[in-house]
This record gives structure tokens, sequence and C-alpha cells, in this order.
């Protein structure tokens, strides 16, 4: 099970002292929840070395320092709703479920959420993370605005009117600390979720683009494709009895093997608000048992079938150390550090053992197959490779990190392994 958050004695509320799976222990020689923004900034402004952390839910070390890991949990939750403009702005450390929450009773939707909705504003934000469908972006592409402390401590408060504003959103924690976010809404709507079983491989693509949200989950070890998670507006015709040579689950489901379906979101066609349905999981549950290692490759749409394809002769190799991978869709955005950077995508998501002496092998056979795929690999889980070379802003966001951060203040190991500052 997850290791809970450690209090810091200087600071009352939970800080965490590892990453949400427990494979990342945080260095940081302090940890701080400042309860106003004025604290916030002096603290970011005193600081030799700073990092924040929200959620957790990070697979590597992109978010470490030997610094102050800060948490802005303590800043005021707040919501302001924007009628006028379709968007809301909230406090950056809230979960996506809580907010969803608040915006669903005021009669308003986010387009697309993640398969967790335990995840924070910021953090989803910073790294790209995203949910599915071939229409939908991935969460930091709902962004309209943003709200941080930089390196010496000044406020910065930008929107889409900046021209680096495409830089800044999905920015990995490397630009200052983010308190607040504007997104853009929409009116809420309802969703019901299908589960489909035994998809033939053939049949990918179709499902992949046969819903708002699509999943299609595979454990390698069979010819078939596991699960198809279809999240269909509540408007739109239910999947035909014999839809694409599947047939139906008639009981819930989960997508990783032996975990209770109870901790997810509902099935078999019943209709409910957006934030309860495009999650996979349930806000008040655990989505996993948590032991775990998490690794996502983004790979051009139209790639989708060599994708798997490149991957089949590792396929033993795979499913020994996996317990489920889940494909799904992105469509493209302008965002510089995004992997759905000018590009619809699908996602190649893999949920391993938590065994990183047995997985990272694998890791790397998985992206040296995907390679000529050009694959972007998702920046809050584990990879090897150095993706520069896929983004075509790369050297305007490195530019980015010497204009906000010149002395180094955000900077990690791990961040000059792909940012180098010469």
């Amino acid at each position: 099970m997850p290791t809970p958050p450690v209090a810091d004695p200087r600071n009352p509320g939970p800080v965490p002292d590892r990453n949400w799976a427990g494979n990342v222990r945080y260095r940081a020689a302090r940890r701080h929840r400042p309860s106003s923004l004025d604290e916030l900034r002096r603290l970011v402004a005193g600081a030799e070395r700073v990092r924040a952390v929200g959620s957790g839910h990070s697979f590597n070390r992109l978010g470490d320092t030997t610094g102050d890991l800060v948490s802005p949990a303590g800043l005021p939750p707040t919501v302001e709703l924007d009628r006028d403009r379709g968007t809301v702005t909230a406090a950056a450390s809230l979960r996506y479920g809580d907010l969803a929450t608040r915006l669903h009773a005021e009669g308003y939707a986010l387009a697309n959420l993640a398969s967790l909705p335990h995840i924070s504003v910021a953090g989803a934000v910073a790294t790209a993370t995203h949910g599915s469908g071939r229409r939908n972006g991935n969460l930091a592409a709902a962004v309209a605005g943003l709200e941080l402390v930089t390196a010496d401590g000044d406020l910065c408060v930008v929107d889409r009117s900046d021209p680096r504003f495409a830089g800044m959103v999905v920015n990995l924690g490397a630009l200052g600390v983010v308190t607040r976010v504007t997104l853009d809404v929409v009116p809420t709507f309802d969703i019901r979720q299908y589960v489909r079983l035994g998809l033939p491989r053939a049949a990918l693509d179709a499902a992949l683009d046969a819903a708002y949200s699509a999943s299609v989950f595979t454990n390698w070890r069979s010819e078939r494709l596991d699960q198809v998670w279809l999240k269909q507006r509540a408007d739109q015709p239910p999947p035909a009895a014999d839809w694409l040579d599947t047939h139906p689950a008639d009981v819930p489901a989960h997508p990783v093997p032996g975990m209770p379906p109870g901790n997810c979101t509902v099935q078999l066609g019943a209709a409910g608000p957006w934030h309860e349905r495009l999650p996979h999981f349930r806000l008040g549950f655990t989505p996993s048992s948590g032991d775990e290692l998490q690794s996502e490759w983004h790979v051009p749409r139209a790639a989708a079938g060599a994708a798997l394809a490149a991957l089949d002769p590792a396929a033993e190799r795979i499913a020994a150390v996996l317990q489920i991978c889940e494909l799904r869709t992105i469509a493209a955005d302008g965002l510089w550090l995004s992997p759905n950077h000018e590009r619809d995508s699908v996602a190649l998501h893999f949920t391993w053992i938590g065994d990183p002496a047995a997985v990272t092998p694998v890791v790397t056979e998985v992206e040296e197959r995907l390679a000529p795929l050009a694959p972007r690999p998702h920046w809050g889980k584990l990879f090897v490779r150095n993706p520069a070379g896929t983004y075509p802003r790369y050297d305007d966001f490195r530019a980015l990190l010497r204009e906000f951060d010149p002395a180094g203040k955000f900077r990690t190991d791990e961040l000059d392994r792909y940012f180098p500052r010469a």
C-alpha cells in the first residue's frame, strides 16, 4: 500500500517524504507547507534549491531536490468560476476530483480527466498528464492561465496572450512554484461507461475512435486485447451486441488483474456525471496496490499498429514484469513540452511490477524498439532515453529555463540530464 505522507514538524500538515508508489524517497533537507502566498514567496526567494510537491504520482526523480521541498496544499483552496469567460481559476494543489465535484455542482465540466482523479492540478498540468479521446487534448491543453512564484519570489501571472505561454504550461516544475491555474470549462454532461472483452488486434484503431473516451487494455499474453473501456456521451447509442467481435462484460471490471472492481467508476452503461465516469478510478478509493512502477510513451496516432508490431518480439519479456498495458489516444496541441505537441498521439502505458531491477532492462528494450516511431515519454513516469530530439521547441524551452531560473534554483539532477545548462 502507498506510504502515508509524513508531517513536517515546523509546518503542521502532510508533506510527503516519498512518492505515491514508494519507489522514490525525496532527498530534501527541509520540508515546508506554507499557509499564505506571502510565506511561500519569502520561502522561495530565500532558498538555494527548491521544488514543489503535489500528490506525488510521478515515478521518477524529476521533482526531487536536496534543498527545500514545498507543498502548496496549505494555501487557500480557492475555486473561482468565470461564467462569462468560460473558465475556472483554482488553487494549483487541488485534486482534479475535488475541483470536478465543485464544478459539476455549478453546472460546468472539464472536457477531459485523467484515469486518476487523485492527482493535483499543477502536477498533472506540469507533466502533460492526460485522459483519452480522439478529439480530447491532454489536461494541460485546457490551461488558459497560470500564476507562479518565480525564483526571486516574484509573482508571475501569464495567459495565452503571452508568446512564452505555450512553453510555460508543461513546465516540469522548472520555472517556479505554480499557485493557481485557470482552465477552460464546458457545460456539464453525462457519460455511460461500457467494458467490452476480447478485442481483435486488427480492430484496435476502430476501438480507440469509437467513443468520447476509450482505453484498450492488454496483458501481452493473448492474441486478443483483454478489455476495452468505452466512455460514451449519454445521448449516444450503446455499442451493438457484437461490437467489433467483442462481448460485453456482465459484471464490473478492474483493469489490473486481481484488484477489486469496486475501486473503479461505474460501468455496465449506467449514466452518470462526467467526473464519475471519465476517470477509471473513484476518488475515495485506492486505484491500485501502489506496489508498481509505470512507464508511458506517446507515438503518432497513425503508428498504433506499428507500435504493437515493434514490441511483439519482446512480448514475453514485457509480460513477465507487467501488471497491465493501456492504449489511449490524445489530440494534438501546441504546448512545447507536451508529448502531443503538434501530433495526434496514441499512448502506450505500462503498469509494471514494483521491481526496478527487473523492470529497467525491459523499459530500455521497449524504448529501443519504439525508437523509429519517435516516442515521447510521459514526463512523470519511468524512461531512460533523452527525448530531446523529438521536441521541435526543445531549445526554446531551454531558453525559458535560463530566463526564469538563471541560477538553477528549481533544477534537479534528472532535469539536468534532459536539459543541460551549457
